[in-house]
């Protein structure tokens, strides 16, 4: 064998190693939605419709790889664990689901309403959404509440939420725990657009 043919073989021998090498990284993809068995039982309708707006998420964040906090203040993105969707829409989603069950009412942005009967229209700004492996998943977020009915004027309602969740040191943990967060804000949210619909304007 020629020292050309030598090189070819070696060169060849490189690329199966590193085909192989790069066939052994998998990418793990995670999503906001909660499981069935995780939903609450079904509540009594409201007397609203309902429409779920955009979601507003940190930059640092809104990105396809989980990125998660260190001890030391440091961020890391994580290139293998990623999210199933951009995480601005798996938050929106998440979030749309858990009230929809909680206000025993779908989501109608975008879809024709009901003459009559009052629409409650929800704004969410994440501005913080931490995720720090082996002690605790956070959201803070600013939402408001718009009520607009025939023949009044519309009324809105600004309120803020901190809600923390322990985690472990798994990913998937951490995802759970976000879940549980979105789940435990859909509670604050909807019980306040409750009490909002029926005149109270205080927040949580």
């Amino acid at each position: 064998m020629n020292s050309r043919s030598l090189l070819r073989s070696a060169a060849l021998s490189l690329a199966v190693i590193s085909l192989t090498a790069c066939s052994t990284v998998t990418t793990r993809y995670y999503t906001l939605a909660p499981t069935d068995n995780q939903a609450p039982a079904p509540a009594g309708a409201a007397t609203f419709q309902f429409e779920m707006a955009s979601v507003r998420m940190p930059v640092q964040v809104d990105q396809p790889q989980l990125v998660v906090r260190q001890s030391t203040g440091t961020l890391s993105i994580l290139e293998n664990d990623r999210w199933g969707a951009p995480l601005a829409d798996e938050f929106h989603d998440a979030l749309t689901r858990q009230l929809e069950t909680r206000l025993g009412t779908r989501d109608l942005a975008g879809m024709p309403k009901q003459a009559g009967r009052p629409v409650v229209t929800l704004r969410t700004d994440v501005r913080r959404f931490d995720s720090l492996p082996g002690s605790y998943a956070l959201v803070d977020a600013v939402w408001s509440l718009s009520l607009r009915s025939d023949g009044q004027a519309r009324r809105t309602l600004t309120c803020s939420s901190v809600i923390r969740q322990p985690s472990g040191v798994a990913i998937a943990d951490l995802v759970l725990a976000h879940q549980q967060v979105i789940g435990q804000l859909a509670t604050v949210m909807a019980n306040t657009a409750k009490r909002f619909a029926a005149g109270d304007t205080s927040c949580p």
